[in-house]
This record gives C-alpha cells, sequence and structure tokens, in this order.
C-alpha cells in the first residue's frame, strides 16, 4: 500500500495492463486521483471500471494516447490541460520490446519513438500542471538493460541495421539519460525526477516471434510478479522516503549506480537537444 495520498493527481501511462495498471491501482487505492493513460478507448474504460470497483474510488479518470504518434501525444496533452490545473505524479510507463524494425506515425523507429520521445513529449507537455503542484514527482520506468546499450547519436533509427535487443537496451538508457538531464533543469523547482528498474517481470513484454519471445517464454516461471515490478515505482510515486529526492535510479526501493554512459552528462544533452528537435517541443525554464 501507498502512503496516503488523498489530495494528490497521479497520471500513469500504459496503464492498461502489468506495471501501470497495479500502480494505478495501488495510487487510487490510497487515495489518490488517478488519470490512466492507455491507447485502447474501449480497453481502457474497462480498466477503469474495474480499478474504480477495486478499490472504491470515484477518482479514476481515463485520457487516449498513442505513444507511437506525435500528433496523439499533443491532442492527449491538450485534453488534459483543459480538464486539470495541475498534476502531483506523472508516471511514464507505456513502452514495449519489438523483434522487427518498425516505424511510428512520425517514421521514427517504434522503440526509440514510444520508449524514450514518448516519455520526453509526455513531460514536456504536462510540465506547467507539474509546476503548479507543490511536490510534484516525475516517476520514468527503465530497465537494468540500459547496461547493454549501444547507443549511435547518428543512427537513432536504426536504418543503418535494427537489432531488437539493441534498440530496447538504448531506449532504456534514454530513459536514464532523460531522467537526469530532467532533474538537472528542474534543480531549483519543485519537481522531481527519478528512474528505476522494475526488475524481470512476467507480463506480456517481450512475447512474440523471434529468439528473445523463445527466452521469456522459457524465463517467465521464473520471474517477478509485475506486483513485485511494481513496488519500486509506487514507492517513488508516493513514500515520503524520497520527498526532494531527484536525478536518481533505484532498484528494490534503493538507489543504485547505473552504468558509466548513463552518467554521461554530455550524451544526456546532446540527445536532450536532439530529441527537441525530433517532437518539435522545447523545455521551458519557467
Amino acid at each position: 500500500m501507498a502512503t496516503d495520498m488523498k489530495g494528490k493527481r497521479c497520471l500513469v501511462t500504459g496503464a492498461t495492463s502489468g506495471i501501470g495498471r497495479l500502480t494505478a491501482e495501488a495510487l487510487a487505492a490510497a487515495g489518490a486521483e488517478v488519470i490512466l493513460v492507455g491507447r485502447d478507448p474501449e480497453k481502457t474504460e474497462k480498466v477503469r471500471a474495474e480499478i474504480a470497483a477495486a478499490t472504491g474510488s470515484a477518482e479514476v479518470g481515463v485520457l487516449i494516447a498513442d505513444m507511437a504518434s506525435l500528433e496523439s501525444i499533443r491532442a492527449f496533452g491538450a485534453a488534459f490541460h483543459e480538464r486539470y490545473d495541475r498534476l502531483d505524479v506523472l508516471v511514464n510507463n507505456a513502452g514495449g520490446y519489438n523483434a522487427s524494425r518498425q516505424e511510428t506515425a512520425d517514421g521514427f523507429e517504434l522503440t526509440f519513438g514510444v520508449n524514450h520521445l514518448g516519455y520526453f513529449l509526455t513531460t514536456l507537455l504536462l510540465l506547467p500542471a507539474l509546476r503548479a503542484a507543490s511536490d510534484a514527482r516525475v516517476v520514468s520506468v527503465s530497465s537494468g538493460a540500459h547496461r547493454l546499450a549501444r547507443p549511435n547519436l547518428d543512427d537513432l533509427q536504426s536504418e543503418r541495421g535494427y537489432s531488437a535487443l539493441r534498440a530496447y537496451s538504448d531506449s532504456k538508457l534514454f530513459n536514464l539519460h532523460f531522467t537526469f538531464e530532467l532533474a538537472e533543469r528542474l534543480r531549483d523547482t519543485a519537481i522531481t525526477a527519478n528512474a528505476m528498474h522494475p526488475g524481470a517481470v512476467a507480463s506480456g513484454f517481450g512475447s512474440g516471434p523471434g529468439w528473445f519471445g523463445k527466452v521469456i517464454a522459457l524465463a517467465r516461471p521464473f520471474m517477478r510478479t509485475p506486483a513485485k515490478g511494481a513496488e519500486t515505482v509506487i514507492f517513488l510515486a508516493a513514500s515520503d522516503e524520497v520527498r526532494g529526492v531527484t536525478g536518481r535510479y533505484y532498484i528494490d526501493r534503493k538507489p543504485r549506480t547505473p552504468s558509466r554512459a548513463a552518467l554521461d552528462a554530455e550524451l544526456a544533452g546532446r540527445l536532450w537537444t536532439i530529441s527537441e528537435d525530433l517532437v518539435g517541443a522545447r523545455f521551458a525554464a519557467a
């Protein structure tokens, strides 16, 4: 159970299954107003009704966004600001692993587009609402797979060759670069930004054709439950222990040191500038 969250407004992307759903339900059970963000309106509404029934909360809302479309993310951001004036917690969770190279509606490689640019644009669009909160938090789901990353900022779209594991690992490294750079840019504000590794979770992640899907299928009986994977997300979103803590990477509710590449501030700065250009949005200092 999360800390008492009455009076807090939380938004969770990728909230219809796995870690996202369990995080949203835990926050609703703790008294928070929770906004579920999903791609499929019917499925998202079904999950909303189930969470509301399970928690007894009348404050579970829905917004629709396809993280593979910048237009859809912008429409979601506009819809949020039409309805709400403040956001206390943003959980960036929506993402995936793609066995073959695919492209988003905007022509970006799908893993990079959803896992990194989705986090990036969503956060930039919601920053005004986060600034309006007295103690706002941005929590981004990364992965220990970031240690396998071999990023090439000159080929972010994997046009010179696609490796599913590398694309995923790179995107999880980029989640850390984004988190650490965001924390620095918000250092003098009331907004904190932290990232976490949920562990190897037995969810729908990685399912599908190819060798990686086969490995995941074999390993699934030995993986931790989605509930266990969600524990650190909920901790970072709700615990008083991390109030004011920013720019950190957590595993099992403890701060950990990420890879050397994740701490490369120059690389993070370059990625941030490129990302702003790709999504057509800029970080506003105030």
